[in-house]
């Protein structure tokens, strides 16, 4: 899963992970992405990690800014 990888070489806590593991999971249910090595995957997963830096842990708030990103780069 593309979001354990990059969250290797990551400091968050335990909690902060599975936060973002259940946002990355959300996001690409709703993008209906099955498939984990779509690139695609790898830009949720990034982006997830990249507004978890600037502190939002939330998961559905995670998941939907994501979304809201990538739909309006569409």
């Amino acid at each position: 899963m593309p979001i354990d990888r990059l969250l290797d070489n990551a400091a968050f806590d335990p909690a902060a992970i599975t936060a973002l593991r259940d946002a990355y999971e959300g996001a690409c249910a709703a993008l209906q992405l099955a498939d984990r090595t779509d690139p695609l995957t790898e830009v949720v997963a990034k982006r997830i990690i990249e507004h978890a830096r600037r502190s939002e842990r939330d998961p559905s708030r995670l998941c939907a800014v994501v979304l809201k990103e990538l739909q309006s780069k569409r």
